[in-house]
């Protein structure tokens, strides 16, 4: 019987050592990609799959680690999983992906090694994007060459401003939904696939070519109430898409495509972005029947992750990692996006547990 609290860990490396235990014990084989970085030890970097389960055509896909420190979350609920025997009693093949940004998990950031946001990073190349002027507007003041106490005060003040003066929603779009123009800044899409991406669209290829029915589940942190998991749609209400998660996860499923309260259905805690996962998810597999969605886990108050992300933001560009201030920094970027404690990771394994009984089941309707 798993005890779910230690399934999460303390660092990748100790995340990626019980997830390669955990597929051993459940008689999975282990496949390595390796990253061709290295960690903030000089430790090696990989992604790591398993399948497990049957090989069907229908398969569900858990992947962690989309968003680098976020992965905390994910391979916590991924080894939770294995070591409850989930790989003994599934019913249809499941695929495990962990730590699909390894450099971003190893080094406590949200983004890979090219400061590129891997969900934002799903778009054809050389893009053809319309204009963020919004984010354009707000830039220097999002990631402001100096991070000093008057230089925090002054740009949040203005931030501030901006959006009492805009209004929540339409702050976040402006920071959040993606942006192809400012490289050193938040929420960059970059400039080519990154080695994530090209990972991911191999491992689909390998292993999900004959598959006629797939559910993926994309583990993140940092939106919503504390331990709560949003499970989270970018389809819109009145897609197929949309209605199958309805169906299979309930009232719990939300959508990005939904923008006002005036809309029928929930509006999801998360813009509707550009480039995301699922949305390049579901164009890998143009023959199968695709039902995704992002579990979304709160953690902490929206602007506190928003300081967290400025202040990583800096450190990466202008700042030492290696420094006094970059150690505080990655601190707060850790408790932004994981929350150490064991009722945070007992919320976490529970609902995560639920949601892919909940998927399995869905995947063996006819």
């Amino acid at each position: 019987m798993s005890n779910d609290v230690d399934s999460f860990s303390r660092s990748y490396a100790q995340a990626r050592d019980k997830f390669r235990a955990a597929v051993d014990a459940a008689g999975g084989a282990l496949e390595v990609f390796e990253h061709p970085g290295r960690g903030p030890d000089g430790e090696a970097l990989t992604t790591d799959v398993a399948w497990v389960g049957p090989r069907t055509d229908r398969a569900l896909v858990l992947i962690s680690g989309t968003h680098g420190v976020e992965g905390y979350c994910g391979s916590g609920a991924q080894i939770d999983w294995l070591r409850r025997g989930g790989a003994a009693n599934a019913s249809v093949g499941v695929l495990l992906i962990h730590a699909i940004n390894p450099h971003g998990f190893a080094w406590t950031r949200r983004v890979n090694e090219d400061n590129v946001d891997l969900n934002r990073n799903w778009v054809d190349f050389p893009p053809r994007l319309s204009s963020n002027p919004d984010y354009a507007e707000l830039a220097d003041d999002l990631c402001p060459a100096q991070w000093t106490p008057e230089a925090q005060k002054s740009t949040t003040e203005r931030l501030l401003a901006w959006r009492a003066a805009r209004g929540d929603r339409a702050f976040q779009k402006a920071v959040s939904i993606g942006q192809y123009s400012h490289p050193l800044g938040l929420f960059y899409g970059g400039k080519e696939p990154s080695w994530s991406r090209r990972t991911q669209s191999a491992i689909f290829r390998k292993h999900l070519a004959g598959a006629r029915r797939v559910a993926v589940i994309d583990y993140h942190t940092g939106l919503g109430p504390e331990g709560y998991a949003e499970r989270l749609s970018t389809d819109a209400p009145g897609t197929a898409e949309f209605a199958r998660a309805s169906c299979w996860y309930g009232a719990a499923v939300t959508s990005t495509k939904i923008a006002d309260a005036t809309q029928a259905g929930e509006k999801s805690a998360s813009e509707d972005v550009t480039g995301d996962n699922l949305i390049g998810s579901a164009k890998l597999l143009p023959g199968a029947e695709f039902t995704g969605i992002a579990f979304e886990v709160g953690t902490a108050p929206i602007l506190e992750v928003m300081q967290a992300l400025r202040a990583d933001a800096w450190l990466h560009a202008y700042g030492d990692p290696n420094s006094e201030a970059g150690r505080t920094i990655e601190s707060r970027m850790r408790s932004a996006f994981y929350r150490e404690t064991d009722f945070w990771k007992g919320m976490v394994a529970g609902q995560s547990l639920l949601t892919i009984r909940q998927a399995i089941a869905g995947l063996m309707r006819e």
